[in-house]
């Protein structure tokens, strides 16, 4: 299997016909910061409260919380979203009993977890640069996540460009599982040698690897990225997709 150096992309361009994207932390990130506070959390959870509470506590609530999402692997739509991401808030809340949450508190986090499509922030270079692949290559979303996030795409005015929107939950895997790959692929109708994957994940990339697919690992942080170029130098690390875009040519 041969990965992709840090030579330029230059010797690939001929082939790839298609570009597969993880979303967090590759495309957007939490508008809050954080990938379960919602953006309306603290209209119903009493701010003074939760910053009161030790970080490991609250950490470790959401670890609990988790573990009950992590069980439920496949959600095929937004209602069965609602309901397992309910029982989530649920377990949440009775980790934190001093929040003092009522039922309608949390009726009201979860909606605003699964049904406020503003929950996730775009890269100035996702918005700038993917309009501009989208007319060189066709493009993909292969994701671990659940099903409101096509609904995020379609308010940020991004879903048309991808023809390819592979989410983990609707099949019952998740990445690196070639199930996860293979769909996009064969949905764009590329060969695993006309794709190139990117993701912020290193287990991921293996994934696509195995599979033929070449594969780039972006870290947006410098921390990471300077620990990627140092210690995994066999991978070509880029920061955003403007450096894509330039390796790629276009």
């Amino acid at each position: 299997m041969k990965l992709i150096s840090t030579n330029p992309l230059s010797e690939y361009n001929n082939k790839i016909k298609a570009i597969l994207f993880d979303s967090g932390r590759v495309l957007n990130v939490p508008t809050t910061g954080h990938w379960f506070i919602t953006n309306n959390f603290f209209t119903y959870v009493d701010k003074k409260k939760f910053d009161s509470i030790p970080t490991d506590i609250k950490r470790l609530a959401f670890y609990e919380a988790g573990k009950f999402i992590h069980t439920k692997k496949l959600i095929l739509d937004e209602q069965e979203e609602y309901t397992y991401f309910l029982e989530y808030y649920k377990i949440f809340s009775r980790c934190l009993p001093e929040l003092g949450l009522a039922n309608n508190d949390i009726e009201s986090i979860t909606k605003d977890y699964v049904y406020n499509y503003n929950k996730y922030s775009f890269f100035e270079d996702v918005i700038n640069v993917i309009p501009k692949l989208s007319e060189s290559y066709k493009l993909a979303v292969i994701s671990d996540a659940w099903p409101s996030l096509e609904n995020v795409y379609k308010a940020a005015g991004l879903r048309d460009y991808f023809s390819s929107f592979v989410i983990s939950s609707k099949k019952g895997v998740s990445k690196p599982n070639e199930l996860m790959y293979k769909t996009a692929l064969e949905e764009l109708d590329v060969s695993p040698d006309e794709a190139l994957f990117i993701d912020d994940n290193i287990k991921n990339c293996d994934g696509a690897l195995k599979l033929g697919i070449n594969s780039l690992v972006l870290c947006r942080d410098l921390d990471s990225y300077a620990y990627h170029k140092l210690f995994k130098r066999n991978y070509t690390v880029v920061r955003n997709l403007t450096v894509v875009k330039n390796l790629l040519n276009i």
